[in-house]
């Protein structure tokens, strides 16, 4: 049953990631990795709720190993940073940069919202 949750929330996950990647290239071009920047952000900022919510158990693994994990892909990131470094080292600094703190700053400030 375990593997099935984590199936069934992968599956969700990355359907939500493509389409919040598609998206953002509709929108906004697909000249910079902005629909994985948006992707790492939100995902940042779930398992900030996750974790404030203490989700443990069946549901942690729906949630977080299976929807977030889906959504949420790093292997996506360090192939669009190597791509940017090859274009301009500058634009894979400031990719990297704005993952990070707005990554870190989503999960924070989720995490400290729940928690109150």
């Amino acid at each position: 049953m375990n593997w099935l949750l984590v199936a069934a929330g992968g599956a969700v996950g990355s359907l939500l990631r493509h389409g919040l990647s598609q998206l953002a290239i509709g929108q906004l071009g697909a000249g910079f990795p902005w629909g994985t920047l948006a992707v790492n952000v939100l995902g940042s900022a779930g398992i900030g709720i996750a974790a404030g919510l203490g989700v443990q158990g069946e549901a942690r693994l729906l949630l977080v190993t299976g929807l977030l994990g889906g959504f949420t892909t790093f292997s996506a990131f360090s192939l669009e940073t190597g791509l940017l470094f090859e274009r301009a080292w500058w634009l894979a600094a400031a990719y990297v940069a704005a993952s990070l703190v707005l990554g870190l700053a989503a999960f924070g400030i989720a995490y400290g919202l729940i928690r109150r």
